[in-house]
């Protein structure tokens, strides 16, 4: 199994565990040409750590791999989900 794939189904499986949150910025950060905090795969354990580093080499080395496209909108599918979560538990602001 490719690392592409292995990944999509990882974050497909696991959505809310942090090491899915992490591929999944990585993954937005390759597709879009956002930044990345590279600090923020040793956050991930060495299993997940490796998944990362070969989805990097894959990405690398196939940037028009049809496979990214698949895993590239479940990211951003689990992005988007995430925003509102983040947004609710905000306090609201308060005017003077």
């Amino acid at each position: 199994m490719n690392a592409i794939k292995e990944a999509r189904r990882f974050i497909e499986r696991q959505p809310e565990d942090e090491s899915a949150r992490v591929l999944t910025s990585l993954v937005l950060a390759l597709e879009t040409d956002r930044s990345f905090e590279l600090a923020t795969l040793y956050k991930l354990d060495y299993k997940a750590f490796n998944l990362a580093m070969d989805v990097l080499r894959e990405w690398r080395l196939d940037r028009y791999y049809a496979g990214k496209a698949k895993l590239f909108d479940l990211s951003f599918q689990l992005n988007e989900m995430a925003q509102p979560k983040a947004a609710a538990s905000e306090p609201p602001a308060t005017s003077s």
